[in-house]
């Protein structure tokens, strides 16, 4: 350790540079009586007809409601049926970093016509994202393929890898200085309830999903006079924001690859991979080798492979098209599919604008180890049990140790002046692992918790399970709850496992399936 210490300090990332600070609570902030203009709404360019688009203005400081402005990407689609009208309808996908503007045409079909048309829908592009002005891109070419391996071979390797995200870290402070201080969760729920200011509205409904999750309840933890009712679907466990909530998804994730690899030895006959999940595990891995040797049409090197597989995680719908796509290229030496793969599921190349509110939001959220020292125990603590997603998502967070601002405080959840709330979770979701769920449903003593026994889905409402749909769409029609009992409330059966093609063309299951390839928060 002395020898690594040395290094580090050698390499100039034993610890982080100047730092800009604040220490104002967020019931200071709140003090605000900003009202925004009234917004000017018009049909949203590339979104169906009936679905407006608004900016509305908001403070970058709340705590100075006068000073500098920026603007917030609003959409609606307006109730219809104002018989039944239920008010506005919020919604985040998650990430941070990831634009709700299409929400209302999204969510519109999840609910069904009937529903939908109770509400005002509203998306949003929460502060940084997307259509919001500003929108953050720190470095766009930053994730480009093919980029230097994830697994540090040495030192050497692993200090270049720092010092990659150190660059990062320093481009965004020299682009946007300021607005990085005031990039957090709270300062987005703020926005929120700007945003109902904006809508005339005097509560608002919110679903929130992954990251959503963690927004909708700092709003609610924040202004819960203000929500009328609250689903979150996929939930962060807020005792973990944010670095020991991605320490915790490197065993969640490791534990969904074991259960891809022994999903594609049962079809080894469709595959050719090996009979067993280790067989399947070592071929993944030589072909991870193979790749960091020679990157497939220079664009999939061993990166850029596990950014594909990384999205099997989250749905696994998607498995079949991987296990192919593998077993392709191993067998029968195509890239074809794996490049083609690595298009869909993995490539983020060009749009640094997710990278860059990510950052910008968890690395202010909550602290951080500083010293790189605190990093390299850690993450080779993770590797050496969980190898599939540790040192990626090491890199992916990196930049967090040298982040030019630092974090004002850990905004506490707590949800015991909310009446009512509707929570579900997967108990193998890798992304938002369960026990989040649990400790949300704890924080929040009126809510109840939907739970899907051994999915492994990551967001299950709308996807065609009757037993979570049911529920989601009675709670949003009139407020109805499961009744309470010990522990999750309600079980619903998961969603099966996929069969390849070649095999579901003679046998096909009646049990539903997930019914697209929308993933809430994924990166």
């Amino acid at each position: 350790m002395k020898k690594i210490l040395i290094a580090l300090a050698a390499a100039g990332l034993g610890l982080s540079g100047a730092l800009v600070g604040g220490s104002a609570t967020a019931d200071a902030r709140r003090a605000s009586e900003y009202t925004p203009p009234a917004p000017r709404w018009a049909q949203c360019e590339d979104l169906p007809a009936g679905i407006e688009c608004a900016m509305v203005e908001v403070p970058m400081d709340h705590r100075r409601p006068k000073g500098q402005k920026i603007k917030i990407a609003v959409s609606r689609k307006k109730a219809t049926d104002t018989a039944h009208y239920q008010g506005a309808l919020l919604f985040n996908p998650g990430g941070p970093g990831g634009s709700g503007l299409a929400y209302p045409s999204v969510m519109g079909a999840r609910l069904g016509d009937e529903l939908a048309a109770r509400y005002d829908l509203i998306g949003f592009d929460p502060r940084g994202v997307g259509a919001s002005e500003p929108s953050l891109s720190c470095d766009p070419h930053y994730s480009d393929p093919v980029r230097p391996d994830y697994v540090p071979a040495d030192l050497t390797e692993e200090l270049a890898w720092a010092r990659r995200a150190r660059g990062y870290a320093t481009a965004c402070g020299e682009k946007y200085g300021a607005l990085l201080e005031h990039m957090t969760t709270v300062d987005a729920a703020e926005d929120m309830d700007l945003i109902r200011k904006a809508l005339g509205r005097r509560q608002i409904s919110y679903v929130g999903y992954s990251y959503g999750t963690y927004l909708g309840a700092t709003y609610a933890t924040l202004f819960p006079d203000r929500v009328r009712r609250l689903v979150l679907d996929s939930i962060v466990d807020p005792q973990r924001v944010w670095y020991g909530h991605n320490l915790d998804q490197n065993q969640a994730f490791e534990a969904r690859a074991d259960d891809f690899f022994a999903w594609i030895a049962k079809y080894d006959s469709t595959y050719h991979l090996g009979t067993t999940a280790a067989d399947v595990e070592k071929a993944y891995y030589t072909a991870r080798a193979k790749l960091k040797a020679t990157p497939a049409e220079d664009r999939v090197g061993p990166d850029e492979l596990d950014d594909t597989f990384l999205a099997g995680g989250y749905l696994k719908t998607r498995w079949p098209r991987l296990a192919d796509a593998l077993s392709r290229y191993v067998t029968a030496g195509d890239a074809g599919p794996l490049v083609s793969a690595f298009g869909v599921y993995g490539d983020s190349s060009g749009d640094d604008n997710t990278l860059a509110v990510y950052s910008a939001v968890e690395c202010t959220d909550a602290r951080w180890p500083r010293p790189w020292a605190a990093w390299h125990i850690d993450w080779w603590r993770s590797y050496r049990t969980a190898p599939f997603l540790s040192w990626g998502n090491a890199w992916f967070n990196a930049q967090c140790a040298y982040w030019p601002v630092r974090a004002r405080h850990q905004q506490r959840i707590d949800g015991r002046r909310i009446r009512s709330a509707l929570f579900f979770q997967d108990t193998k979701d890798a992304a938002t692992p369960y026990q989040g769920g649990v400790e949300m449903h704890r924080l929040f003593p009126a809510s109840r918790l939907v739970v899907m026994d051994g999915g492994g889905n990551h967001g299950l409402t709308g996807r065609g399970d009757a037993c979570v749909d049911d529920i989601w769409k009675a709670y949003l029609t009139d407020g109805t709850l499961p009744a309470d009992r010990p522990g999750p409330d309600v079980r619903c059966a998961p969603f099966p496992d996929p069969v390849p093609p070649s095999v579901s063309a003679t046998f096909k299951s009646a049990a539903p399936q997930p019914s697209d390839d929308w993933v809430p928060g994924e990166r």
